[in-house]
């Protein structure tokens, strides 16, 4: 397993969403609710998971599953190696607190 070795940016407890998605004055006039079947609706692998338990799922892919769960998402640009490291910020930043 490689090390991973956090870097303390401004990232603080989110892994993978910016908190201007929530704010930004055009997002708002869209429903936060989407309808059923919705291809914008979150994966299963994300879905209803707080960001302290999907770093530690992040943490524990290996290369197949991440391809599994992130297949035909713009969530694989990030790559593996990536999010693990934005994973590892997330718990070391939920921990201090």
């Amino acid at each position: 397993m490689r090390v991973l070795l956090p870097v303390q940016s401004g990232i603080s407890k989110r892994l993978y969403r910016h908190v201007s998605q929530s704010v930004c004055l055009r997002n708002l006039k869209f429903s936060p609710e989407l309808a059923a079947g919705s291809p914008f609706a979150a994966r299963d692998f994300i879905a209803r998971k707080d960001p302290v338990t999907l770093a530690r799922d992040i943490l524990a892919l290996d290369d197949e599953a991440f391809r599994v769960a992130f297949r035909k998402s713009p969530m694989k640009r990030a790559k593996l190696r990536g999010l693990q490291r934005t994973a590892a910020v997330v718990l070391e930043n939920s921990s201090e607190r």
